[in-house]
């Protein structure tokens, strides 16, 4: 039976649809995307551990982190096996951390859910995140930009699906908790079942996505695809180059820097969402804004973040990724500016700021594939795109500490304005700079580090062409 999620047992048919395989890559990451909802429960993991918000929320920072490590370590890996096999194992690993997080709320172990959903569903996360990339892009090589967007949509949409369903299954499970009061908790028992209820609902989910996906023929091109076509434009190779030369370029590095950089500006915002616009209109210490509203403006962030994904992602497809990213980067800095210096002038303007910013940070990591495959060809894309990502768990670290930092240094929550966001604002601005420049200086890389030509004719998708014709 695991035979079939080998490779060779992957290859798409004459005439298999190449728009079935958005469908199965969305499968993996609209379930995986729940890492995003995890505040949805945190007040209620905090009154069952009887501990502090610290304690709880390094469980999030524990999974990025994970997805970051486990997706450049498991990069070749997943090149090598190919996307079916990855899928399961990402679903095996994402299951299996919700159960033993579950076991760890059962048992009052705190440990076993930092093993389990932080460790182990943070594996998953990684491995489920890179696996349909560098399928979707030999898919789409005249519309990666599209492709890679349609895909990673999901984890930005996963937590508008996630954070309702959260709520909706533990007032199920526990008739005293109210999904619509933000300060009630729901009892051990009631998260004990949520845990278990995902783990095995997201595995079926993702089950479609592993039995779904196919990888193309070797030989397969779209329909009045010319490959050659790619060679007129500057920033994008028609050669391949290996991970393990990747990681030697300048570019990966200024890469590198470049998504670090829109990342930690983005995720500052993200995670303080909610008591920034209370803060930014907050008058003789009471906000305009309800606590009700707040929690709309985060699920209208969460929106942008989604469609971001998709809709700068595909506009790369036209502009180019070296220029979409100056946007991100360069009108998003001017975005910072003016949400520090009048963002509590309007809640329409803030709202507004806010949600083009968060936009920008979705269009990043959606673009960021394609970038690749621009810079490095389609060879082990999946494999680069996997040391890229520590970039993201540098950024998961960097931005919350950053915005804490300065306002820990302004006050006690519930008492800040918009005067104590200015400092961490300025210095995201700085931050977007440097990543404005890096992105400016990259370049082509040089011929030493291509392939050589025989070997890409001998190599498809990382595996010999004879191998993957014999299992067609």
């Amino acid at each position: 039976m695991l035979s079939a999620l080998d490779r060779r047992h992957t290859v798409a048919p004459p005439g298999y649809s190449r728009w079935l395989i958005p469908p199965a890559a969305l499968a993996i990451h609209l379930c995986i995307g729940q890492v995003y909802a995890t505040s949805v429960y945190k007040n209620s993991l905090i009154a069952h551990f009887d501990t502090g918000q610290t304690a709880i929320g390094v469980i999030f920072s524990i999974a990025i982190v994970m997805l970051g490590l486990s997706a450049a370590v498991a990069g070749t890996w997943v090149e090598a096996n190919g996307p079916r096999k990855a899928m399961f194992v990402s679903a095996c690993f994402w299951a299996v951390g919700f159960l033993v997080g579950a076991l760890g709320i059962a048992t009052s172990q705190l440990w076993l859910l930092y093993l389990g959903y932080g460790v182990l569903g943070g594996i998953g996360l990684g491995i489920g995140y890179i696996s349909p990339v560098s399928t979707l892009i030999k898919w789409f090589p005249d519309r990666p930009g599209l492709a890679t967007g349609l895909a990673i949509m999901g984890f930005g949409g996963g937590a508008m699906v996630a954070s309702p369903l959260s709520r909706q299954l533990l007032s199920f499970f526990d008739s005293g908790y109210d999904p619509s009061n933000s300060g009630s908790t729901a009892s051990g028992s009631a998260l004990v079942w949520l845990f278990v209820t995902l783990g095995v609902g997201y595995f079926v989910i993702m089950m479609f996505g592993v039995f779904n996906v196919r990888v193309p023929a070797p030989d397969w091109r779209p329909a009045g695809f010319d490959p050659a076509s790619v060679a007129a434009k500057p920033m994008v190779t028609t050669a391949n180059v290996s991970a393990a030369n990747a990681v030697k370029t300048r570019s990966f590095w200024l890469l590198w820097v470049v998504l670090f950089c829109n990342v930690t500006a983005g995720i500052g915002i993200l995670e303080q969402a909610s008591p920034m616009i209370q803060d930014f209109f907050r008058d003789n210490g009471t906000s305009a804004v309800s606590v009700a509203a707040a929690g709309g403006f985060v699920g209208l962030l969460s929106l942008f973040n989604m469609a971001g994904r998709f809709v700068w992602s595909s506009t790369s497809d036209v502009i180019g990724r070296k220029p979409i990213y100056v946007v991100y980067l360069g009108v998003g800095l001017v975005l910072y500016l003016l949400l520090a210096l009048v963002g509590q002038s309007a809640t329409a303007l803030f709202v507004l700021l806010a949600c083009v910013i968060l936009s920008f940070y979705g269009g990043g990591f959606a673009t960021a594939p394609a970038y690749l495959r621009d810079l490095f060809g389609t060879f082990e894309v999946g494999a680069i795109h996997g040391r890229l990502l520590t970039a993201w768990s540098a950024a998961g670290v960097a931005g919350p500490l950053i915005v804490n930092a300065f306002l820990d240094a302004q006050g006690e929550p519930g008492s800040l304005t918009a005067s104590a966001y200015r400092p961490a604002l300025f210095t995201m601005v700085g931050v977007l700079a440097v990543g404005l420049v890096a992105n400016l200086l990259i370049r082509p890389v040089p011929q030493r580090f291509h392939e050589p030509a025989s070997g890409r004719d001998e190599m498809a998708d990382g595996q010999p062409v004879t191998a993957e014709r014999s299992g067609s």
